[in-house]
């Protein structure tokens, strides 16, 4: 554990996860505010694939036929949605790992990364759901509301509670499997980047050097989620729309081969730059805290070694 400095944060205190769950904030609110164009694109994909068949053309569409502006639409509930989001998966998951690693002493690196993402994110997914609905409907029915302001009671109004979280079993469905694999594939990729192509310590590293293995594991985590998560990402916009009133119905309209390649193009040019500006964002959010760049488990003797910092007994 790190000492306690004067200006720097003790690691595994309260004010660590405090700090870890503000960079999840900012960092997933940013970048998924940044690419509310290309959600609004691949959100109207999923719903009228004829109409929206291509990035382009789907692009060209919308702006012909509903103005620039259709583009942002839903830009409230990328912002504060998926920042409550990113602060709980982002600071649960250092706290589960921190305490299943501490606990599962006989389990492998594999499924303390798999256990802490999946439980952080049932906590995350349930914050975010409310927003998620909204934000789904204002993408792709322009008449039904502006904003969360006028979004938020109108849905209420209309389906009750019920309607903020119908939506909340797909979306485990494809944020649990997508974080799972992203948390594990971008552990991993920092841990094969000291060790077999960097060979040096972490603390031996520049800061520079540090945010790039972040960078560089962060696409390849959101590049690999995006493929596992892409099935049920199209459930959860058919029911939203009301394309579908249950799983089974969305799947039999959409067709088993069409829930892994719609709109799978563009979820990839979305999902890879944000994955990899979150943990960029995330990881120098941490340093600016004094704290190491994200990767390992305390626990590991050769983490330790390999990362810099001092083995747990």
């Amino acid at each position: 554990m790190m000492s306690n400095r004067r200006g720097r944060v003790e690691e595994f205190t309260a004010e660590y996860y405090g700090v870890c769950a503000a960079g999840g904030m900012l960092s997933a609110g940013a970048t998924h505010l940044a690419i509310t164009p290309l959600d609004v694109l691949k959100v109207n994909m999923q719903v009228n694939p004829v109409k929206y068949s291509g990035i382009l053309s789907g692009f060209s569409t919308l702006c012909r036929e509903e103005g620039a502006s259709a583009l942002w639409r839903g830009w409230s509930g990328k912002l504060f949605g998926y920042g409550v989001q990113g602060g709980c998966r982002f600071g649960l998951y250092e706290y589960f790992k921190k305490i299943y690693g501490d606990q599962l002493e006989d389990q492998s690196k594999g499924v303390i990364f798999f256990l802490s993402s999946a439980s952080a994110q049932i906590f995350a997914d349930v914050a975010l759901c409310p927003f998620e609905a909204v934000k789904v409907r204002v993408q792709t029915q322009s008449s039904f509301a502006k904003g969360l302001v006028d979004g938020f009671p109108k849905l209420y109004a209309n389906e009750g509670l019920y309607g903020f979280y119908k939506g909340l079993l797909p979306l485990w469905g494809r944020n649990l499997p997508f974080s799972m694999v992203m948390f594990t594939t971008f552990e991993h990729s920092v841990e094969m980047m000291y060790r077999k192509i960097i060979q040096r310590k972490r603390e031996d590293c520049s800061k520079a050097q540090q945010l790039g293995v972040t960078c560089l594991a962060g696409y390849a985590a959101g590049a690999v989620g995006s493929v596992i998560s892409n099935p049920a990402d199209n459930i959860v916009s058919s029911l939203y729309n009301k394309k579908a009133a249950t799983v089974m119905q969305a799947v039999k309209n959409i067709g088993l081969a069409n829930l892994f390649t719609r709109s799978l193009p563009v979820r990839i040019a979305i999902v890879g730059p944000v994955v990899t500006l979150q943990w960029f964002f995330y990881d120098s959010i941490k340093m600016l805290n004094g704290l190491p760049t994200s990767g390992g488990l305390r626990r590991h003797l050769k983490d330790a070694e390999l990362l810099g910092y001092e083995a747990a007994p």
